[in-house]
């Protein structure tokens, strides 16, 4: 009981702080990071929190779809929750250190310091106890984004590469690519493409993508650009894979 209130308390900041932060100046780089949290509320609240403020964000429920992300897409931050099913944070953690130095920034409603040092000694990078303050996370993120940057001067974030089908999507550069080609797309359908690829693997509403997108006109319009948007891009338009429909729900793009 005394872990679900701390959840609540964490959603509530966030609901109330996030129209603030629109209206921020946009301090990140287009730096990918991937949520990984079984709580669905805090994730998509995370998830359009983070893309906000200027970052492609990917989410995931589990250790183990994480894993399957982490195949076709290349991330620069992790933000991992402790509690979650099957395999935890702390196990999934030490797991990563053992291949790769990508950061990672650890959620948890545990406030105990033993807790905090065995995530330490697993090789995070930084802890944030629920309920917590999203412009600290923010921060704590940008942080973490830069002390890297700075220990590897030479090298720059990526550009994020999302593959599906023959496809390369590139968020950075916003270009889609088929067969070393690039494919020319519209405004409307690059705008389009981008909103869900940055929601990637996350049903996006009609509503959403009209907001998103600036599409003029009403939720047809939506219909009516994915359409366009899947010749240029299905080996098979009538029967699509990319992106997908979510019946009464809207759209969605997973990767290969």
């Amino acid at each position: 009981m005394q872990n679900e209130n701390s959840m609540d308390r964490c959603i509530l900041t966030i609901v109330v702080i996030y129209h603030f932060d629109k209206s921020v100046e946009n301090l990140s780089d287009t730096s990918h990071i991937l949520v990984v949290d079984d709580d669905t509320r805090l994730r998509d609240l995370l998830q359009r929190y983070l893309s906000d403020n200027g970052f492609a964000v990917s989410s995931t429920s589990n250790a183990a779809l994480a894993r399957k992300l982490m195949v076709t897409l290349t991330f620069d931050l992790i933000v991992l929750d402790v509690m979650m099913p099957r395999e935890d944070g702390l196990i999934f953690a030490e797991w990563l250190r053992k291949r790769t130095d990508i950061p990672i920034l650890m959620l948890t409603a545990r406030g105990e310091i033993q807790d905090r040092i065995a995530g330490l000694e697993r090789g995070v990078d930084d802890y944030l106890a629920k309920p917590f303050d999203p412009q600290e996370l923010l921060l704590r993120i940008r942080t973490i984004l830069r002390r890297v940057s700075l220990k590897n001067p030479t090298e720059k974030f990526t550009d994020v590469e999302i593959k599906f089908g023959d496809c390369i999507y590139q968020t950075n550069r916003k270009e889609l690519w088929q067969d070393g080609q690039r494919i020319h797309l519209t405004e409307m359908e690059a705008s389009l493409l981008h909103s869900l690829a940055i929601r990637l693997g996350n049903t996006v509403s009609r509503e959403a993508l009209l907001l998103d997108s600036g599409i003029t006109g009403g939720v047809r319009t939506v219909d009516v650009q994915v359409t366009r948007l899947r010749r240029k891009i299905e080996p098979n338009s009538r029967s699509p894979r990319y992106p997908q429909t979510v019946r009464g729900r809207g759209y969605v793009l997973r990767p290969n």
